[in-house]
């Protein structure tokens, strides 16, 4: 089994985007084109709440799919915008479900790979459900989810990012975390508890 089923897909079936920072890939209720996967930089996925506020779904950084799920509906359920600049591949709706309606080792691939997201986002709930606001963190922290700005990851793990900044102080403060410079900080080791 192929563990990159869209190298089986004809050459026009995948584009590659050039992108640059706030570039926008797609706006949720627009229609559905096609998936994508980062080659190189970041695009966070967003949807605004019925009270206004903006909730990441996603970050996807390089060798990450996205909109996968798009295959299977008519708009696109959230924004697509690009956090850093870099390249993204757009592929083909009408080029994924033809292949997956005459190519069982595609099917597969395609199968195996939303498997292996699904798990991922699954440990993104864990964490999320984690009520403290410092273990959150420092779960997140632990499973590298702090890698761009930290108000996005703030809205990753579903806190309000002076929330998130408090967690990131008192963590600091505690001797758990290091700061490196501004937003980026490391786990430090702990001693067994009991």
């Amino acid at each position: 089994m192929n563990d990159d089923p869209f190298s089986d897909l004809p050459d026009t079936a995948v584009r590659l985007i050039q992108t640059s920072t706030g570039d926008v890939l797609f706006r949720q209720a627009e229609p559905v084109r096609g998936l994508y996967r980062v080659q190189r930089g970041c695009v966070t996925l967003r949807r605004t709440t019925v009270a206004g506020d903006t909730l990441t779904l996603h970050r996807a950084t390089t060798g990450d799919l996205f909109a996968e799920a798009s295959v299977f509906s008519d708009q696109y359920h959230c924004d697509a915008i690009c956090a850093e600049g870099g390249e993204v591949q757009h592929i083909s709706k009408a080029a994924v479900l033809d292949q997956l309606s005459k190519d069982k080792d595609f099917a597969l691939a395609f199968t195996a790979l939303l498997a292996r997201q699904v798990q991922s986002y699954r440990f993104l709930l864990e964490i999320t459900a984690i009520k403290s606001a410092e273990e959150r963190v420092l779960a997140a922290v632990s499973a590298g989810y702090l890698d761009g700005a930290v108000t996005e990851f703030a809205t990753r793990v579903h806190l309000t990012h002076e929330a998130c900044y408090r967690a990131l102080r008192a963590l600091c403060n505690k001797g758990r975390l290091t700061q490196l410079g501004r937003g980026q900080y490391q786990l430090l080791n702990q001693p067994d508890r009991p």
